[in-house]
């Protein structure tokens, strides 16, 4: 048989505990004697979409210091509108509108954050020298640079920042110069080892990074660090290239997109001494800005061709983790197939109420005791696409639809027999999400178009208004309490989301998005052990648990299908109905056995 060294070259190593679980272990294998276990540690990185720009533009800045959750681009050119002056604002999920550039110009260099920005040099027919400051809601002039000059690249903060390289315009002649901002005043800073236009760049003042860009060659791969005072050449790009965006630090650093010659998707990444290829954006691209981390990136706006001006936003997340263990069993069967139902309670005392059976939309309930569903007692309002949420005897039904698309307000209280009148949804609507209890539910989102993003909480007689989720949104799923939940999927528009939401209690915050983007979802579980599976159309087997971070690949469940009932756990779920299409589901499934931290995984041997 064909031993592990034989394969890798190397002997396993044997160890009594674990190693620590981050990147310096990534694609580790090792034996734990204590356990008598053959483990390894895995990485997942990927590119999900974002929301997109208000404008569509390309030749834009950004506070490259910002984060993935507060984003800030700015200027730029949109075919047939010209020079942009106008700034936007990333909050994880969408875009808004800040104050406006005094000088609309693109092809500047940016630096800082979302609330202390810094753009400067650029082109509106000529090259500038204009700096200007933002506060985050308007932009007032700093100190002009010494040299009039476009496609500059730019790092550090509005204080502390670095303008490097660039060219100078009429006629384009390309330099090597820096130079330093102090919060007022440009000074002359050391020199590039060569002349270098649209690189991509990253870190700060005294510890700067630039790579790739347009030099003595038309598609470079050079590096260059600077310590504040000189620059030093570094290890090459394995993809040369120009017009690419950058972000994180000089040690710890992320490039993505730009051109070849053509537009390019190839991301690399960089530890202070090697880039290595990682994975590529969903849309290829040049002349794009980028922010964030090297760990939690941000990319928007570019062209794909010429002319081609981009809104589009992709967020990059690398997560250390083990592959999810658990599976998915078969359960005892629904007594009617039934789609688009909503569901409450646990694994063993599961509730599945409303829903559609082939063309009917009921007012059936389902009760389930871990092993057979039998007949509880029918809601007044028959409906499809509604929130619910609490246990088998305390259970809450609310919105929905019928007829489709007409939007339903009422809201149903289950004792553990009969359902009996509550107080009314703020907001009418369908295709919605729940969570929390019966004395303490939480509402969110819905449909039918446009979509909602309105919360509301119940206190067991009156629902009142929360906070707004961040991405309004239909076909979502939920999980968790008043206080403390999750919202992941949905649709808006024709967009599927891979969007992730948690509440706080008054406020939505952006969490990690799921790998697959989809709609008509289960969800079960808590905001920091969250459980997701299916969807669609079409329908999906994949699910996904959640740890109150990023979302990593669980194994499928056995029947793909969308629009299903889900209560339970991460560490116990149910799945139960839903469409396979066009076929309708009676098959229940049960969850169990995940493991809910960044541990090793056990490997299979023989």
């Amino acid at each position: 048989m064909t031993t592990y060294n034989q394969l890798a070259g190397y002997r396993v190593n044997y160890l009594s505990t674990d190693p620590t679980l981050n990147s310096g272990n990534e694609g580790q294998v090792w034996y734990n004697s204590t356990s008598g276990t053959l483990k390894s540690l895995v990485q997942i990185k990927t590119w999900n979409a974002g929301g997109n720009m208000t404008t569509a533009r390309g030749d834009l800045s950004s506070a490259g210091n910002g984060t993935q959750t507060a984003g800030l681009g700015f200027g730029g050119y949109t075919p047939g509108s010209g020079n942009r002056n106008s700034t936007e604002e990333y909050s994880g999920f969408t875009w808004s509108n800040g104050g406006n550039l005094t000088t609309a110009r693109r092809n500047l260099g940016g630096a800082g954050t979302q609330t202390s920005g810094l753009a400067f040099g650029g082109i509106t027919g000529t090259t500038v020298t204009a700096t200007e400051e933002y506060d985050g809601s308007t932009w007032t002039a700093g100190g002009n640079m010494g040299t009039a000059r476009f496609q500059i690249m730019g790092c550090g903060t509005q204080t502390a920042g670095l303008g490097i390289g660039g060219a100078t315009y009429p006629p384009t002649t390309k330099t090597a110069l820096t130079e330093e901002y102090d919060g007022s005043a440009w000074t002359a800073g050391g020199s590039l080892s060569s002349v270098r236009v649209l690189s991509g760049s990253a870190g700060i003042q005294t510890a700067g990074l630039v790579f790739g860009g347009n030099s003595v060659s038309d598609n470079s791969n050079a590096t260059e660090a600077y310590n504040g005072t000189s620059w030093t050449t570094k290890a090459n790009l394995n993809t040369g290239r120009r017009t690419l965006a950058g972000a994180g630090t000089q040690t710890v650093a992320i490039g993505f997109g730009g051109s070849t010659g053509s537009v390019t998707a190839a991301t690399e990444e960089y530890d202070g001494t090697t880039w290595i290829n990682s994975t590529n954006l969903t849309t290829a691209r040049n002349t794009l800005a980028g922010s964030g981390t090297r760990a939690a990136a941000l990319a928007f706006g570019g062209y794909t061709a010429p002319g081609a001006a981009q809104s589009a936003t992709e967020e990059f997340n690398s997560t250390i983790f083990s592959p999810a263990t658990g599976a998915w069993a078969s359960g005892g069967n629904l007594g009617t197939a039934t789609r688009m139902l909503a569901g409450a309670g646990t694994q063993t005392e599961a509730l599945g109420f409303g829903g559609v059976t082939a063309t009917i939309i009921v007012a059936t309930t389902q009760e389930y005791d871990g092993s057979t569903w039998g007949p509880g007692g029918n809601m007044a309002s028959a409906r499809r696409n509604l929130g619910g949420a609490g246990t088998q005897t305390a259970g809450l039904a609310f919105g929905g639809l019928n007829p489709t698309p007409t939007a339903l307000n009422a809201t149903e209280e289950y004792n553990g027999t009969s359902w009996g009148p509550g107080g009314n949804l703020g907001t009418t609507r369908g295709s919605l999400a729940g969570a929390g209890t019966q004395t303490a539910g939480l509402a969110f989102g819905g449909g039918p178009a446009p979509e909602k993003n309105a919360t509301e909480e119940y206190d067991g007689s009156v629902w009142t208004g929360g906070g707004n989720l961040g991405t309004a949104r239909q076909n979502l799923a939920g999980c968790g309490t008043q206080t403390s939940a999750l919202a992941f999927g949905g649709i808006v528009s024709t967009t599927v989301q891979s969007a992730t939401e948690e509440y706080d209690g008054s406020t939505w915050t952006a969490g990690g998005s799921l790998n697959t983007a989809r709609r008509y979802l289960g969800g079960c579980g808590t905001q920091t052990a969250g459980l997701a599976f299916g969807g669609g159309p079409p329908a999906t087997a994949g699910t996904e648990q959640y740890d109150g971070t990023s979302w990593i690949s669980a194994p499928n469940m056995g029947t793909a299908r969308y629009g299903m009932g889900s209560a339970g756990t991460l560490t116990a779920g149910l799945a139960f109905g839903g469409e396979l299409g066009p076929a309708l589901s009676v098959a229940t499934e049960e969850w169990s056995g995940p493991q809910t931290t960044a541990t090793a995984s056990t490997l299979t041997t023989s």
